[in-house]
């Protein structure tokens, strides 16, 4: 028996590979699905079936492709309506690979076709439980996504059952295996490792501990953020069916010249810059969107970029092919070439460029008593703004500024700073501004989490009494 986690840091996403005798399965697997073929080609074993857990809003999963090059079916648990062939498992029902068995448990609440995969091993004991967005190391999954007319009420207790009923009986000793880890978005927070057991998870899991249905319906439907507004689109597409990579590749491999890249820019196509941030700042093609590759890209990708607009790409050198897979993942398909030759081609042949300032901390302390103009605008999440932030700053979190509505109600006559928390989203929305016209800005190099060791520069805690 191998049990393998495929864990992808930019999505906060665990696929599995499971393989025994000859056989294997795939468990919510990545739209780039080369990594599986290619793992089960070094293995000597076949493909047999492919496990979604539920539709998944935050990637395009791979399990169409996937089942176009292997044969193996798509089973999704009950519930699950697809525009393409799926084999509906019954709750309860039982699939063979190798000498192993999995069992599909059916636990509405994060979504109504939710299900949970029991693996039992050689023996036929229960080893694992692969519990997709139901169950997380240290949370559950949210339950306000995309479920028809059903409340997030409706659904955590839906929830509440499923875990009670079906997820706490099992054995301690079971290994959780969760389709996402610290950072994403399915969750309120979810702990730092990708993997845990029944019992720890009984131990200090908060949505796992004893309590009424109420209590829990109030516990996990308190503090959910707002989803990123890409959600409903993946859901979709993870529904109906998507295009083949192979074709997106074609389409969007086109190295372009100077002079060709200008025309895709006046024929209507935006232009998104993936090198990393502190690079981007130095220099760039006028109108570029910074997304750098360094940080959760695809999913500021997904969040900021309109799904029915033309990109074409400035990137590393060697790192096209990347940027068209990571924007894949969350169903972005419309990439109509690269500048050949990077940005140092474009600066090379003579054509205009902007920057963006950086400044550090402490400058910005010196400028605080002089500059009357100054607007600091901190783009962090509101549960980061509120608690901390400078004094006199305000929220703008990046996640609105895809709004041009909230981009106008930023005051251009202003001297803008603009800060995050470590500094990559800062230049996202620096860029963003730049683009819609604001040129007086400044980006505060370390972010908050610099900014608030510096003497010069106030600092109030919302929290605190007194503050």
């Amino acid at each position: 028996m191998e049990i393998q986690q495929l864990y992808t840091n930019c999505l906060s996403e665990a696929a599995y590979f499971i393989a025994s005798e000859g056989e294997a399965a795939v468990i919510d697997p990545l739209r780039d699905v080369d990594t599986y073929l290619k793992m089960a080609e070094e293995k000597g074993v076949k493909i047999k079936y492919i496990f979604e857990t539920h539709f998944h809003a935050d990637f395009v999963s791979g399990h169409i492709e996937l089942s176009q090059k292997t044969g193996a079916p798509i089973i999704y648990g009950p519930d699950a309506e697809a525009s393409f062939k799926v084999h509906i498992a019954k709750d309860g029902e039982e699939f063979s690979v190798g000498k192993l068995k999995i069992k599909a448990i059916h636990t509405p609440g994060h979504t109504l076709e939710s299900t949970c995969y029991l693996l039992h091993d050689e023996a036929g004991s229960p080893y694992c439980i692969f519990t997709g967005d139901t169950l997380f190391i240290g949370d559950v999954g949210r339950p306000d996504l995309f479920s028809g007319n059903l409340s997030k009420e409706d659904l955590a207790g839906m929830m509440y059952e499923s875990l009670n009923d079906k997820i706490k009986p099992l054995n301690d000793n079971i290994i959780v295996y969760p389709a996402h880890g610290p950072g994403s978005s399915c969750g309120k927070n979810l702990g730092p490792e990708t993997f845990s057991t029944i019992g720890a998870q009984k131990a200090t899991n908060y949505a796992m501990k004893d309590m009424t249905r109420d209590e829990f319906i109030k516990a996990v439907t308190t503090g959910l953020n707002t989803p990123p507004s890409y959600f409903p689109i993946n859901a979709r597409i993870n529904k109906e069916g998507y295009s083949n990579l192979d074709d997106v590749y074609e389409k969007g491999l086109q190295p372009l010249t100077t002079a060709q890249f200008k025309d895709k820019i006046t024929e209507g196509a935006w232009i998104l810059d993936t090198r990393p941030e502190t690079i981007f700042t130095q220099g760039f093609v006028p109108e570029s969107i910074s997304i750098g590759l360094n940080g959760r890209f695809a999913e500021w990708a997904g969040t900021l970029l309109p799904y029915d607009q033309s990109l074409i790409l400035v990137t590393e050198l060697g790192k096209e092919r990347e940027t068209i897979t990571r924007l894949a993942r969350v169903g972005i398909d419309n990439v109509q070439g690269y500048l050949n030759g990077g940005y140092e081609a474009w600066r090379d042949a003579g054509e205009a460029i902007d920057l963006i300032i950086d400044i550090e901390p402490d400058e910005m302390a010196m400028d605080i008593p002089f500059d009357n103009l100054m607007e600091i605008i901190d783009v962090r999440k509101p549960s980061e703004f509120d608690i901390a932030h400078v004094k006199g700053a305000i929220n703008i979190p990046l996640d609105t500024l895809s709004d041009p509505l909230n981009v106008a109600m930023v005051d251009d006559a202003s001297n803008l700073y603009v800060h995050c928390g470590g500094g990559y989203r800062s230049v996202i929305a620096a860029s963003i501004l730049k683009r819609h016209g604001y040129h007086n800005l400044r980006n505060v190099l370390g972010g908050f989490a610099k900014m608030k060791a510096e003497k010069g520069i106030p600092v109030v805690m919302p929290g605190k009494i007194g503050a």
